[in-house]
C-alpha cells in the first residue's frame, strides 16, 4: 500500500452512515409531492450520498486485496460525484484515484490524476484538499525520480497544512488528515527518494502525533518504522518497533501481511 489516506477512518462506519444517508434520501424522493425524483437538490444529494458510499466501498475492496474492484467503485464515486455536481465528492473520488493508479504501479497516471485534482477549485479554496493531493504529488515525484519536485510538493503540503481552519470541523472523508499523517506521507515520499534517515525521523514523528483511535495507521506506521529499521540492519530496534505493532483492531489483510513479512526477515536476520 502507498499510504494510508482515507483509511484512517474505520470503513464499516462510513459505510453504515453511507447507507443510512441513501436509504433516507429515496425515500424522501417517494414522500416529494408533485415532483419528478423528488426534485434536483434531492436528486443531487443522493448522488452525493452514493459517491461517498462507493467511496468507502473502494477502500473496503483496496484494503482486502481486491484492486480490480476497488477502481470500479473508486470510479463509480467520481462519476456520482459529477452528476451531484459536489466539488468535495469529486475531489475525494480523484484523490483516490491516483492512490488506485499509484498502488498499481501506474505512477505517471497518478502524477496527473494529482495535478488535476490540484487546479480544481476544491483545492485552491480547501488547504485540507491541497495538503492531502501534495502530499502525495510529492509521493509520485519520488517513484519517478524527480527529488526537487518531491521536496517542493512536501513544502507545499506542509504550507497548506499551516492553513488548516482548526475551528471548522473537516468533512468526515478528511478527518483523518492531521500533522501526523503529513508527517506520515512525507516518510513514505522520503523513503521513495531512498533518504532512509529522513524516512525513519518522520515516520518516528507520526506515531508520536497519532492519536489513541487512530488503530489503522498506527499499525501501518509501525510496520513502516520496523522496515526502516531492517534496512539499516538495525534488527534490535526493528524487533522492538515489530512486537509493538498490535493488528487485533484492524481489519486488513494487506497490513496482517506486511507485519508478516517484517517478522519473516526478523527471523533470518
Amino acid at each position: 500500500m502507498a499510504d494510508v489516506g482515507g483509511h484512517a477512518l474505520c470503513v464499516a462506519g462510513e459505510l453504515e452512515a453511507d447507507l443510512r444517508t441513501v436509504r433516507r434520501l429515496y425515500a424522501d424522493r417517494g414522500r416529494a409531492p408533485g415532483q419528478d425524483r423528488g426534485g434536483p437538490r434531492v436528486e443531487q444529494a443522493l448522488h452525493t450520498a452514493i459517491s461517498g458510499l462507493h467511496s468507502s466501498a473502494g477502500w473496503a475492496a483496496y484494503d482486502s486485496g481486491d484492486n480490480a474492484t476497488s477502481r470500479l467503485h473508486h470510479a463509480a464515486a467520481l462519476q456520482s460525484g459529477i452528476l451531484a455536481k459536489d466539488g468535495h465528492a469529486q475531489a475525494r473520488a480523484w484523490a483516490d484515484l491516483s492512490v488506485q493508479s499509484r498502488a498499481e504501479g501506474r505512477h505517471r497516471e497518478a502524477l496527473t490524476i494529482n495535478r488535476a485534482a490540484l487546479e480544481s477549485r476544491q483545492a485552491r479554496q480547501d488547504p485540507r484538499i491541497a495538503a492531502l493531493l501534495h502530499s502525495r504529488l510529492a509521493i509520485g515525484h519520488a517513484r519517478l525520480g524527480d527529488h526537487g519536485a518531491c521536496a517542493r510538493s512536501l513544502l507545499a503540503a506542509q504550507k497548506a497544512h499551516d492553513r488548516f481552519d482548526t475551528t471548522a470541523p473537516p468533512p468526515p472523508w478528511l478527518r483523518f488528515l492531521d500533522a501526523a499523517e503529513i508527517a506520515g506521507l512525507a516518510a513514505i515520499a522520503h523513503r521513495a527518494t531512498g533518504r532512509l534517515p529522513d524516512a525513519e525521523k518522520a515516520t518516528a514523528q507520526a506515531l508520536r502525533l497519532l492519536g489513541p483511535s487512530m488503530h489503522r495507521n498506527r499499525a501501518y506506521y509501525g510496520i513502516q518504522l520496523a522496515q526502516l529499521q531492517l534496512a539499516h540492519s538495525d534488527t534490535t530496534s526493528a524487533k522492538a518497533t515489530a512486537a509493538t505493532v498490535d493488528t487485533t483492531a484492524v481489519s486488513s489483510p494487506r497490513i496482517t501481511q506486511r507485519l508478516a513479512t517484517v517478522h519473516r526477515h526478523l527471523a533470518t536476520a
